[in-house]
């Protein structure tokens, strides 16, 4: 089976310059909780609910003055349409991510394949040998993606409360909030 025969095609996207509150109004809207960032027609990265959330709590802005490039992931790891459903797996296995853009060799962004679309269409491998998905596929991907980071995300500078908020947050010597 190949890829483009389970992702969703119809996808909600945003821009850089997009505000958190947008986008998480879109994620809402649309019943996501990813959305590809595009520009120039191309995707440069891909912002989740959690990013949403942890930048909420973390920045001292809210999320209508927090633009979306502020909080993006820009390392993209995006699949073919025509690749078997295998390849996708194994990305989201190895770089621990749950959704990925499907991209044309043009770069274009066609949809997003998520571990939900697999685990929909998954099959008991029981007494049916030819099944293209099985359970025990998906959830051994499902099991690579859930894994700890060997070390947890932390940065070493100075934290600083935020105002209103009672909590703090952590700058990195480089100057960007944590």
């Amino acid at each position: 089976m190949r890829i483009k025969d389970l992702m969703t095609r119809k996808v909600e996207t945003c821009t850089p310059d997009t505000t958190l509150a947008e986008a998480g109004w879109k994620m809402w809207e649309r019943d996501c909780g990813v959305l590809p960032i595009l520009s120039d027609g191309k995707v440069v990265g891909m912002v989740t609910d959690r990013d949403i959330a942890i930048a909420a709590a973390t920045k001292a802005h809210s999320a209508r003055e927090i633009a979306v490039r502020e909080v993006m992931n820009r390392k993209v790891h995006a699949c073919d349409p025509e690749e078997d459903l295998s390849a996708a797996l194994d990305i989201m296995a190895q770089e621990q991510v749950r959704r990925v853009p499907v991209v044309d060799s043009l770069d274009q962004l066609q949809g997003v394949l998520s571990l939900n679309d697999l685990i929909l269409r998954a099959e008991s491998t029981r007494g049916n040998a030819g099944t293209s998905l099985s359970f025990e596929d998906v959830m051994e991907t499902l099991k690579e993606v859930s894994k700890h980071r060997k070390e947890p995300q932390t940065g070493t500078g100075r934290r600083e409360e935020l105002p209103g908020r009672g909590i703090s947050a952590k700058e990195t010597p480089a100057g960007r909030r944590q």
